[in-house]
């Protein structure tokens, strides 16, 4: 285990594994540095390059700020790639895609950047998460309703039917996991404010992220998630869109064929 103090003085850890080119793993809601998929995607990548999986703030041995900003989890980014050499790429998942974006739009140099999933809301027809998605977690949270702010995240803000937070309930391991981070749910859900709403993306947001950027959709995933990696794609001005089935991430993230598509990318 290994840590630095971000720009606020906040302490990150992360895990380092492996040798080659450094590559930083940001994870998404729920997930930390020793979530299991994420650990096994990391041995998988030291085969070939530096790995770097680190607990974003809040989460796992991580510390936390009185008051969550996005542009702090973009300065621990940054200090991030500091700490692996001043030049490493980027995987992000999930709403940890949306940050590694935003990062890289803000000025965070990145050598490559591969989006995995981001899940924005960008056609009108698909389901959208309630217009005070924001406040609600937000509230729930504030007021230590853990338990209910799972649910609320994962069947308004995720879609996951009911019966499958019910049955998350049942697996003691899994749940305690779940209530540890339940507290940075609004952390992710600000990150995605603004961006779930069936809007198109705009096309000059991002048109500083010029850098070689892969977006990974699995054609087994949900048609809003599909959606949102596909418009990505088209507003970013050196992106390749890559569609196949495994590379899902709403049930259980296939690491070797993930792997092997981003040692495809990032080594090429």
């Amino acid at each position: 285990m290994n840590s630095f103090l971000s720009k606020d003085g906040t302490k990150i850890v992360y895990d380092k594994v492996g040798q080659g080119p450094a590559l930083i793993l940001v994870a998404g809601a729920f997930s930390y540095r020793k979530f299991p998929g994420v650990v096994k995607l990391a041995n998988l990548l030291s085969e070939h390059f530096t790995v770097y999986n680190y607990d974003r703030r809040g989460r796992g041995n991580s510390g936390d700020a009185g008051c969550y900003d996005t542009a702090r989890e973009i300065e621990d980014l940054q200090a991030m790639i500091a700490e692996a050499g001043g030049a490493a790429s980027v995987w992000g998942l999930s709403s940890g895609a949306v940050l590694a974006l935003q990062a890289a739009a803000n000025g965070v140099m990145m050598t490559k950047l591969a989006l995995h999933e981001p899940p924005f809301v960008v056609d009108a027809a698909d389901r959208k998460p309630p217009e005070d998605f924001l406040r609600h977690i937000t509230e729930l949270i504030a007021a230590d309703r853990r338990a209910e702010a799972i649910r609320y995240f994962m069947t308004k803000g995720m879609g996951a039917p009911s019966f499958v937070v019910g049955m998350m309930r049942m697996m003691p391991g899994v749940w305690s996991k779940l209530m540890a981070v339940a507290h940075t749910l609004p952390y992710d859900a600000a990150l995605l404010d603004g961006f779930m709403d069936g809007k198109a993306l705009p096309s000059q947001l991002w048109s500083n992220v010029k850098m070689p950027t892969l977006v990974l959709e699995g054609t087994e995933s949900p048609a809003g998630l599909r959606h949102g990696a596909q418009a990505l794609a088209h507003v970013l001005p050196n992106a390749q869109l890559v569609s196949k089935k495994g590379l899902g991430h709403t049930k259980k993230l296939d690491a070797k064929f993930i792997s092997s598509e981003l040692t495809a990318f990032f080594g090429g």
